[in-house]
């Protein structure tokens, strides 16, 4: 039967790519963001509580209740503002599948939407799914954010502005100073924002994470992104939630009600319990900047250039000293040869900067893991 594609550009993603090849060859697996040691043994005995107490049918779809009025109470705590749980506020199967129906919801042919490159990659194969244009900007001269070439971008069939903070891959941190440029440039227009900020917790070197939510003029435009498997250490667990304005939640749960109903709801139990102890996020910076200058540390006494890593879970390493190959075929080679996966960068972009030398490590892995992969890249 002839099937047209409707993404033709599409192939298998280089998270599955590259972690399919570090286990044909044994290579220390520092390329998909996902940790290699154990969740809190708390939030486990709550979900087996749970579902132990019957919590194993549909949820609502928004989500469990006494889930939503904790992610009100840490907002309310962490931004002061407390967005209404009843309708500003639903549980998603991890924040990949709530930026789909958020960009599904509100995104139609011919709307514009700007993505800043390097960016995730699920962002304009989404767009382009719903009849949508995705428009590229790249961030500029050491990952930082350009409001220049924002300002550029943006054009009367802008939709949609995505953002990322932190950002995943660069590892770079929007401040306050960029989210009030932002501010600027959209005000006047009705260009709605998707923040997505899943590694809110994983900024470092005591920087506030400069939340949409802190911002009256973009809180009021925008869907807010996060994850619970990516602050909990638990992404197979496919965990998150969104937050917007009453008139965007509306809209967005049209079509979460049809997408997945609801998710997962022993689990939803647990987390509303064990959100009521905030030392169970506020300690997380700490743990990962630990981790992020323990890899920091041994990547400098290798021939890689580390950039600056300001937030997530992710280091940038140029490898420019060691060769002039493509970053995808000099990452096939690192894990082959030297036995460590790492991810390239050029897939998260639309067009990859000419002569631009960087991959992506991952340190969310145990100690161990950290100082073999760095013994590793140490002798190379």
């Amino acid at each position: 039967m002839p099937l047209t594609s409707k993404l033709p550009n599409v192939g298998t993603t280089i998270f599955s790519v590259m972690s399919k090849l570090a286990q044909e060859s044994g290579a220390i697996n520092l390329s998909q963001g996902f940790p290699d040691f154990p969740i809190d043994e708390k939030l486990i005995d709550l979900t087996h509580a749970a579902m132990k107490a019957g919590h194993n049918q549909y949820a609502p779809m928004p989500g469990v209740p006494a889930l939503r009025e904790a992610i009100t109470a840490k907002v309310e705590r962490l931004y002061g503002f407390g967005y209404d749980p009843d309708t500003e506020i639903t549980v998603t199967a991890g924040a990949t599948q709530a930026l789909f129906t958020a960009l599904a919801a509100i995104v139609r042919p011919g709307d514009e939407v700007v993505i800043i490159d390097p960016a995730y990659d699920c962002y304009a194969p989404t767009v382009e799914l719903f009849g949508g244009t995705p428009v590229h900007v790249r961030l500029g001269a050491n990952m930082k954010f350009d409001a220049s070439a924002l300002r550029q971008a943006i054009t009367p069939k802008t939709r949609v502005l995505m953002i990322n903070t932190p950002h995943n891959p660069a590892g770079t941190i929007l401040r306050d100073a960029d989210m009030r440029v932002i501010a600027e440039i959209l005000r006047g227009t009705d260009i709605i924002l998707i923040s997505d900020e899943v590694y809110e917790h994983l900024v470092f070197d005591l920087e506030q994470h400069a939340s949409a939510i802190r911002y009256p003029e973009l809180r009021d435009r925008a869907f807010v992104v996060y994850s619970f498997g990516k602050v909990f250490h638990a992404t197979g667990w496919k965990m998150g939630y969104i937050l917007a304005p009453k008139v965007l939640m509306a809209e967005f749960r049209k079509v979460h009600q049809f997408n997945v109903f609801s998710v997962n709801t022993p689990m939803q139990h647990a987390l509303a319990e064990y959100l009521k102890d905030p030392l169970h996020y506020e300690m997380i910076p700490q743990f990962y900047q630990a981790k992020r200058d323990r890899f920091l540390i041994g990547l400098r006494a290798s021939p890689f250039e580390p950039l600056a890593c300001e937030g997530s879970y992710f280091q940038l390493a140029d490898y420019s000293k060691i060769s002039d190959e493509s970053d995808l075929v000099f990452a096939k080679r690192l894990a082959t040869e030297h036995g460590v996966a790492t991810i390239p960068l050029s897939p998260f972009y639309q067009d990859p900067p000419p002569g631009q030398h960087l991959i992506r490590f991952c340190f969310a892995k145990e100690d161990e893991t950290l100082d073999n992969a760095i013994e590793k890249l140490c002798a190379i």
